[in-house]
This record gives C-alpha cells, sequence and structure tokens, in this order.
C-alpha cells in the first residue's frame, strides 16, 4: 500500500500544465525508485472501469520502458480549472519518469468527468495489482527490467 499527499505551489501566474507536469515526473520518478530491481512483481496488469455511462480500459506493463497510448474522447476543453489536455500530459510524464508501458482505452461514455476518473482509477487498480509481490523472479527472459 502506498499513500502520497501532494502540495505543490507554483511560483508563477498560474500555470496548470507545469503543476501538472511536475506532479507526474514526481509520482512516476518516486514509483521507479520504489520498485527498485522490480524482483517478485507481477508486473501486467489491466482493469476495465465503469463509472456511469463510462467505460475504460487501463492496461500497464511494469517493463522500464515508460510510454502511453491514451484514446480518451474528452469533449470539454476544462474541468475544475485544468486544460483537458493536461489528462493526457499527465499519463505521458507519469508513464514515461515511472518507466511503465500504460494503455488507456475508452470503450464507452461521454461525460467527461466520468471517463477522466475513470482512467484515474484504473491506474490506481493497475498499479496496486501489478507492483504486488508474488514471488522472487524478475518476470523478463533478460532477468532486469
Amino acid at each position: 500500500n502506498c499513500t502520497a499527499t501532494v502540495n505543490a505551489i507554483d511560483k508563477l501566474p498560474y500555470d496548470d500544465h507545469h503543476i501538472i507536469e511536475d506532479v507526474a515526473i514526481t509520482l512516476g520518478k518516486a514509483l521507479e525508485e520504489a520498485l527498485g530491481d522490480k524482483r517478485g512483481i507481477k508486473r501486467f496488469s489491466h482493469a476495465i472501469v465503469p463509472m456511469d455511462e463510462a467505460l475504460i480500459l487501463v492496461s500497464i506493463d511494469i517493463s522500464s520502458r515508460g510510454m502511453a497510448s491514451v484514446n480518451l474522447d474528452l469533449k470539454r476543453e476544462e474541468i475544475g480549472g485544468m486544460a483537458i489536455e493536461n489528462v493526457f500530459h499527465f499519463f505521458q510524464s507519469f508513464a514515461y519518469n515511472s518507466g511503465i508501458t500504460l494503455h488507456i482505452m475508452q470503450l464507452n461514455g461521454f461525460n467527461t468527468h466520468h471517463i477522466i476518473e475513470a482512467s484515474f482509477k484504473g491506474l490506481g487498480m493497475t498499479l496496486y495489482d501489478a507492483t504486488r509481490i508474488i514471488d522472487n523472479e524478475i518476470r523478463s527472459t533478460k532477468e532486469v527490467l
């Protein structure tokens, strides 16, 4: 289990892009460091998350090859004062800096809030599952992740 509290203060005039990017980088690097050599972790996980009319598929591979493929149809330009483009930027920055391969795909839905919430919940669910210690092996034919 992991609990984190983030206090992000922008010293420049409000810029949601840099705050979100910095938080994603910090969380990603913290995860990568916490996993160490990744010995014993399950490595792969996926979740299909419903949130009212929205249905989101999230799949991860803790591979040390950080990348994100995010396929969400978000209609609004902003939500809660945050530019929608920064949702994508968060996932990309987090995946790159944590070294995970991340796929998020919208299977159904139209409500931007529900789609985003289900995406983040799915990421949390898959991280919880994929980081579970199940033995003492490294899940790679190269014996390194």
